[in-house]
């Protein structure tokens, strides 16, 4: 497999600055006061956010398959995780890197087991039998109620969750975005979207179809399971009823709303839907319909001419397309 690391660009130089940049911002806004408690707590939730959006993007958006079962490997990673680190006592920094890579590993590694078999199929069947395999992974952790405490979850898992440590989280979800995008740019990312477009022409030019689409799935499966890795030692209790079919619904809602293979689409998405609930807060009893509301609203306007001219006229292309085609395949 190509490396995923490319020699830098300018664009990805520029894509770099941005994140620092973003980094520094946030960092001023809560030095300054200027962020209460409240939206604080919710700098780890954006950024697993954006990991579980932005690697779905590669199965759903440049690969073209239809996953449902996206928080099966974050419930994967989330586990492999915890059940590592209530059971063990290691220095802390040890204990999280060795965690996240297990949760990765382990989410890969199912999804290799499942990609081989589930790939096969195409459209509604492999979106249904995706979101199938989730439920089972769900019903299994109940099942293991010796290891996984079943139903109850697991609790007391050691927290990463304060301003210090999301420095951290920050910098893994810049790797994330930033190693994502170089894969997409990169001579597999071209292979992966050509068998998006066309997977019977891109077979009879010697592409292997199958070895693509399960390259995809696994790199996909191992940054759901490192998503997943933070998010348990965020809220420092996880349950299997967490990680079922509403929240693979809810990651695809992001990729969606953010368009289909664009990584700068999927990052604002995430952003937005991760905010939004907290800013409906105080209105409790239109909670919902308003939430509902808005994602209408973001829907029409994602896909409305007024967008379309914006983009022409360069207003927003830095924020929904990225020059070249890089998002798309073509170059």
């Amino acid at each position: 497999m190509e490396k995923i690391f490319q020699k830098f660009d300018k664009k990805e130089i520029r894509n770099i600055a941005i994140l620092v940049l973003t980094y520094v911002f946030i960092t001023i806004l809560i030095k300054g006061g200027f962020l209460n408690r409240q939206y604080t707590s919710l700098l780890v939730p954006i950024a697993v956010n954006i990991m579980l959006a932005v690697s779905l993007n590669l199965v759903t958006g440049f690969l073209g398959e239809l996953s449902l079962g996206h928080a099966c490997f974050m419930s994967i990673g989330a586990y492999s995780s915890a059940i590592f680190t209530v059971n063990t006592n290691l220095p802390a920094i040890l204990q999280f890197i060795i965690a996240l890579a297990l949760g990765g590993i382990m989410a890969a590694i199912f999804g290799f087991l499942i990609g081989v078999p589930v790939l096969r199929l195409r459209g509604d069947y492999l979106a249904i039998v995706t979101l199938g395999f989730g439920e089972i992974i769900k019903s299994i952790l109940i099942a293991m109620s010796g290891i996984t405490n079943g139903a109850k979850g697991l609790s007391k898992i050691p927290l990463y969750s304060n301003y210090k440590n999301y420095t951290v989280v920050y910098i893994i979800m810049a790797i994330t975005v930033l190693m994502i995008a170089n894969l997409v740019k990169s001579r597999d990312g071209r292979a992966i979207c050509a068998v998006r477009d066309n997977d019977i022409a891109t077979e009879s030019i010697g592409i292997k179809v199958s070895a693509y689409k399960i390259k995809a799935f696994v790199i996909s499966a191992f940054f759901a399971g490192i998503a997943g890795v933070l998010y348990a030692h965020n809220v420092g209790i996880i349950k299997p009823t967490t990680f079922d079919y509403n929240q693979s619904i809810e990651i695809l809602v992001i990729v969606v709303l953010g368009g289909m293979g664009s990584i700068q689409g999927s990052i604002i998405a995430a952003i937005i839907l991760t905010i939004l609930p907290e800013l409906l807060r105080g209105a409790d009893n239109y909670r919902m319909l308003l939430y509902s509301i808005a994602l209408i609203l973001i829907m029409v306007f994602n896909h409305s001419k007024i967008k379309e001219g914006l983009i022409e006229n360069r207003t927003l292309s830095k924020l929904f397309q990225k020059k070249g085609g890089v998002e798309n395949g073509t170059s």
